[in-house]
């Protein structure tokens, strides 16, 4: 398994509590040294495209207002500039609909976002996890 470390996620949550108690577990973990958050979709892509270093992954929720985040994932997929980077999408509903979009858009998990506190801390875990599976 490689060692991932000093990563740079962006994560775009439009619920200001959620996104504290994301960005805490991502500070938590040894792997991610920068964590930037935006409140919707429109937020994420005019940060990616105007970032001068663009992040390692990018997790985003799909309910958000403005631009959801299966419109932004659409948008970053389509740009020659941003579709390498790894993607995760979370969403609280199980939908297949959603998560067959997602894939279709390059995501390379979808997770269902928690309703107990202490599970938020999971979610940096399975990122890792699942890149490290990918480079196997």
């Amino acid at each position: 398994m490689a060692l991932l470390e000093n990563l740079h996620i962006i994560i775009a949550e439009d619920d200001i509590d959620d996104g504290e108690i994301i960005e805490q577990s991502f500070l938590k973990h040894p792997s991610f040294n920068k964590i930037s958050i935006v409140k919707n979709g429109k937020e994420l892509l005019e940060f990616l495209k105007t970032a001068n270093h663009k992040p390692d992954v990018i997790l985003t929720d799909i309910n958000m207002p403005i631009i959801n985040g299966i419109e932004a994932l659409a948008e970053i997929s389509n740009d020659l500039e941003l579709n390498h980077i790894t993607t995760f999408a979370y969403s609280t509903s199980i939908n297949p609909i959603y998560e067959s979009k997602c894939l279709q858009y390059g995501v390379k998990g979808f997770l269902i976002k928690p309703f107990v506190l202490e599970e938020f801390d999971e979610i940096p875990h399975k990122i890792i996890n699942t890149i490290n599976s990918l480079s196997e």
